[in-house]
């Protein structure tokens, strides 16, 4: 019975110390701040600054590190990013990619390191190396100004602005272009690539313009190119008679909506794509159960409903 007795005090020792160690272990692990890096395709465009202070909002409320990096539409910077982020020692890699293929490397590299990677805004060319995709319905964006326009105009002369190595991109051109093609009325007389950006737009088109002054209507695969091809359709005195499309609700295409002068945006959330990027964050590092894809609405906005989504700020 005495050493029984024995024996159970040094099991209850033993067993105390290791609660003790465990238990110290997992305070310190609760203790050490969660590191996440961030890059998207490009910082100058304010969508993915909302979707960035969005992610920030949340991250360091809850005392954890947000690293963010901007490779300025250079998918070879943005793969070197990424090394030196998954050389930093992070938990979670947050993209939004410059090229949907040339990305690979990067995310081939994320897994062997085993971080796991949440694509935003775009898609990639291999799904099955991402843990999820969180992007806007930009099909159904292509779709929707696709549908405005047949509604609007009984035959049309179609620019489209494109941004060949971003699959968001993509996605919302062959929406509208799917939509249109069983309508010869509706012709594409001419296409260029602005990388999505206004400063690139406004050539692109003047370049298309030279080719076939008839172009009427201009769908441009996001805002800033839009803007870019009002100002050079201005230029030649003919954005009153073009109809302008773009996609991403931002307030500055809402102000132009509002004034008359832009047709129609497909309106996108970067504050809850970012507000959802943050959840499905913290989902993933405490083991919960998470979507690897989720998609989310978007919404046309043109004169007739632009007042009720304000012009000062993003949804």
């Amino acid at each position: 019975m005495k050493w029984r007795r024995l024996f159970l005090a040094v099991c209850g020792v033993v067993l105390a110390a290791w609660l003790c160690l465990t238990l110290g272990a997992w305070k310190e692990q609760q203790e050490t701040p969660l590191r996440i890096g961030a890059t998207y395709m490009t910082m100058n465009n304010p969508f993915y600054s909302v979707i960035d202070e969005e992610l920030r909002l949340m991250i360091e409320s809850r005392g954890d590190i947000l690293l963010t990096r901007d490779p300025a539409l250079d998918q070879e910077k943005q793969n070197d990013q990424i090394h030196e982020l998954l050389a930093g020692g992070i938990d979670l890699l947050v993209i939004n990619p410059v090229d949907f293929q040339q990305i690979r490397p990067a995310l081939e590299e994320a897994r062997e390191a085993d971080v796991p990677v949440v694509i935003v805004d775009s898609q990639v060319s291999d799904p099955s190396l991402v843990a999820c995709t969180i992007a806007s319905d930009n099909y159904g964006a292509g779709v929707l100004c696709a549908e405005h326009l047949m509604s609007t105009r009984d035959s049309a002369r179609i620019a489209l602005l494109e941004h060949p190595t971003a699959q968001s991109a993509v996605d919302r051109i062959r929406g509208f272009c799917d939509t249109i093609a069983a309508h010869p009325q509706y012709q594409i007389a001419g296409r260029a690539s602005s990388d999505g950006q206004l400063e690139l737009a406004m050539p692109a088109l003047d370049g298309l313009l030279d080719a076939d002054p008839t172009i009427d209507v201009v769908m441009a695969l996001n805002d800033p190119t839009a803007l870019g091809a009002m100002a050079a359709l201005e230029e030649r005195h003919l954005l009153e008679r073009t109809l302008v499309y773009g996609v991403d609700g931002a307030p500055e295409a809402k102000n132009m909506i509002f004034e008359g002068v832009m047709t129609a945006t497909v309106a996108q959330s970067p504050i809850q794509i970012g507000q959802t990027t943050a959840q499905v964050i913290y989902q993933i590092l405490s083991g919960q159960a998470y979507e690897s894809e989720i998609i989310v609405p978007v919404e046309l906005i043109t004169a007739e409903n632009v007042e009720q989504f304000g012009s000062d700020g993003w949804q």
